[in-house]
C-alpha cells in the first residue's frame, strides 16, 4: 500500500472519529428543544457534553489539516467549491463555542434563552450540511481542467441536488439519535425515561431514510467492500434501537457509533480511488494519486502522526473516563436554573 493510500485511510479515520464524537453533541444540542422541558434540564443537557465538546472538535481540525498537508489539491479544490456552506458551518461552529461559554455569564432569562436558541440552531445546521458536503463529494461534482488545475466549476444550486439533501437529513436524523442515546446514558430520573422513548422514535425515522440513502450509495458507486459496510451500518442501527428498547443505553450508545463509522467507511469506500470524483468527465477526477502531496511529505507526517496520535487519544480517553458519572436536575444548582 503507497502512502498516499495510507493517508486515505487516516483521513477517513479521522472523520469516522469526528462524526462519532461531534454527532452526539451536535444530537445533544438539538435536543435542547426538541426533550428538555424547563431551564433545569436544558443545563443538565448541556453539562453532559460541556467537559467534552471542544476536545471532539479537534478530530475536525486534525482531518482538515492532514487533508490540506497529504492532499492539497483535494483540499484547495473542496475549499473553493464549497466555500458557503463550509463557511456557515465555521461560522455555527464559533458561535457554538461562544455560546456554551457565554451562557451561564449573566442570569438574565433573555440572555440565557438567546444563547439556548444559538446552541439548537448552530447544532442542527452543521449536522444538516455535513451530510450535504459528503454527499456531494461520493456523488460527483461539476469538476474540469481550468488552466492545468483541476477545478469546481458549479455554484452553490448544484450542490443541492437530492442525493446530497437525503444525505444531510441523514446525518441530522442519525447524531440527533445518537445525541438522545448519549443522554439516556448520561441521565438519571425523567429525562433519561423521555430520551429513551424520543431516541427510538428517532431511531426508526433514521433507518428509513439512511437505508434508503446507503442502498442509492451503493448503487451508485458500490462495490463488496462498501456492501459489507453498508450491512454492518444498518444490522447495528437496528441493534441500537432494539437496544435502547430494552433500556441498554450503553449497548444503544455503542451500536449507533459503530453505524455513524460503518457508515462513513461506506461512503469512504465508495469513494476510493477517488477523492472528488467529477460528474462532468471521469479524466477530470482528482484521486488519491494525482491530489497527493510529495512521497517524504506523506513519510514525515507519518511519523509525526505515530507519534502524537497514540497521545491524544489517551488524553481524550481519560476525560471520557474523569465525567462519565449521570447527572440530572437535582446536580444543578438553583443560581444555575
Amino acid at each position: 500500500m503507497e502512502l498516499h493510500d495510507v493517508w486515505f485511510v487516516l483521513i477517513a479515520v479521522l472523520w469516522i472519529g469526528y462524526f462519532f464524537l461531534e454527532g452526539f453533541d451536535f444530537g445533544v444540542g438539538v435536543l435542547t428543544k426538541l426533550l428538555a422541558r424547563d431551564r433545569a434540564e436544558k443545563r443538565v443537557l448541556i453539562n453532559t457534553i460541556g467537559p467534552v465538546w471542544d476536545g471532539n472538535e479537534v478530530w475536525l481540525l486534525t482531518a482538515g489539516g492532514a487533508t490540506f498537508a497529504a492532499f492539497p489539491e483535494w483540499y484547495a479544490t473542496l475549499f473553493s467549491g464549497f466555500y458557503l456552506p463550509l463557511l456557515i458551518i465555521l461560522v455555527c461552529l464559533i458561535v457554538r463555542g461562544v455560546a456554551f461559554e457565554y451562557r451561564v455569564k449573566r442570569p438574565e432569562e433573555n440572555w440565557q434563552r438567546n444563547w439556548e436558541h444559538a446552541i439548537f440552531w448552530t447544532s442542527l445546521v452543521p449536522a444538516f450540511l455535513w451530510g450535504v458536503a459528503f454527499g456531494n463529494i461520493v456523488h460527483g461534482v461539476k469538476i474540469q481542467e481550468v488552466g492545468g488545475n483541476l477545478e469546481y466549476v458549479g455554484g452553490f444550486g448544484d450542490l443541492l441536488n437530492p442525493y446530497a439533501l437525503l444525505g444531510g437529513l441523514v446525518t441530522l436524523t442519525l447524531f440527533t439519535f445518537h445525541g438522545a442515546v448519549f443522554t439516556a446514558l448520561k441521565t438519571v430520573g425523567d429525562i433519561r425515561g423521555r430520551a429513551r422513548a424520543l431516541a427510538l422514535k428517532l431511531g426508526l425515522l433514521t433507518a428509513v431514510l439512511a437505508l434508503g440513502f446507503l442502498l442509492w450509495t451503493q448503487l451508485d458507486k458500490g462495490d463488496g467492500w462498501s456492501l459489507a459496510a453498508m450491512l454492518v451500518a444498518v444490522v447495528c442501527l437496528v441493534g441500537a434501537i432494539g437496544a435502547i428498547r430494552a433500556g441498554r443505553e450503553g449497548w444503544s450508545f455503542a451500536l449507533s457509533g459503530v453505524t455513524i463509522a460503518a457508515a462513513v467507511a461506506m461512503l469512504f469506500l465508495a469513494l476510493f480511488p477517488n477523492v472528488m470524483p467529477s460528474s462532468l468527465d471521469p479524466a477530470w477526477n482528482l484521486t488519491v494519486t494525482n491530489a497527493s502531496s510529495s512521497p517524504y511529505t506523506l513519510k514525515i507526517m507519518t511519523w509525526c502522526a505515530a507519534i502524537a496520535t497514540p497521545l491524544v487519544l489517551l488524553y481524550q480517553s481519560w476525560t471520557y473516563w474523569v465525567f462519565r458519572k449521570r447527572i440530572g436536575t437535582q446536580h444543578i444548582a438553583e443560581a444555575a436554573h
